[in-house]
């Protein structure tokens, strides 16, 4: 996963790695960040596995999810070939040049104001997006972190849910 510091990839990347331990062996989270300040490029790995993982650092992985798209020409090289790329469309002014791999662009950001009135949760949509595309994470698993990590907070769960569940059905509406 990869972003600009701020945008919720780290906590995207927590979530996902948090709900895979319960259903894998095996998990890593592994945060990235520029030494600049806020909005700096930011980016995790989350690897998770029932065989051990030899290293938290994937030179290409299966999926990777693009959250600022003008990051997306130097992340497809770091897709698999056969693999898949997430990619938020919005700013979005390149074509892939690849054709070994599927692109899924993803209006996150566009959702994400629509539902909640700002850009915050875009990174939920796209985490929502993953989980219906790869569906190895069952969503239960992710909507129980989430109830973790906004207990007590009830307003804010609600949104947080909201658009989650919308990145699942901007997936199954394609």
């Amino acid at each position: 996963m990869t972003g600009l510091g701020g945008s919720g990839i780290l906590t995207s990347g927590l979530l996902l790695a948090s709900a895979a331990m319960t259903r894998y062996k095996n998990v890593t989270w592994f945060p990235s960040y520029a030494i600049s300040k806020r909005g700096g490029l930011v980016e995790c790995t989350v690897i998770y596995s029932d065989e051990e993982i030899a290293s938290p650092l994937l030179p290409q992985a299966t999926v990777v999810i693009v959250a600022e798209s003008a990051q997306f020409k130097d992340f497809e090289g770091r897709v698999r070939s056969g693999g898949t790329a997430i990619v938020e469309s919005a700013g979005l002014e390149v074509e892939p040049e690849r054709e070994d791999i599927k692109v899924v662009k993803v209006p996150a950001i566009e959702t994400a104001i629509h539902i909640v009135g700002v850009s915050q949760g875009a990174n939920l949509i796209l985490l929502g997006a993953f989980v219906e595309l790869t569906k190895a994470i069952p969503p239960e698993l992710i909507h129980a972190e989430l109830e973790k990590t906004f207990a007590g907070k009830e307003e804010a769960l609600k949104k947080n849910l909201k658009v989650f569940e919308e990145g699942r059905n901007l997936i199954k509406r394609q």
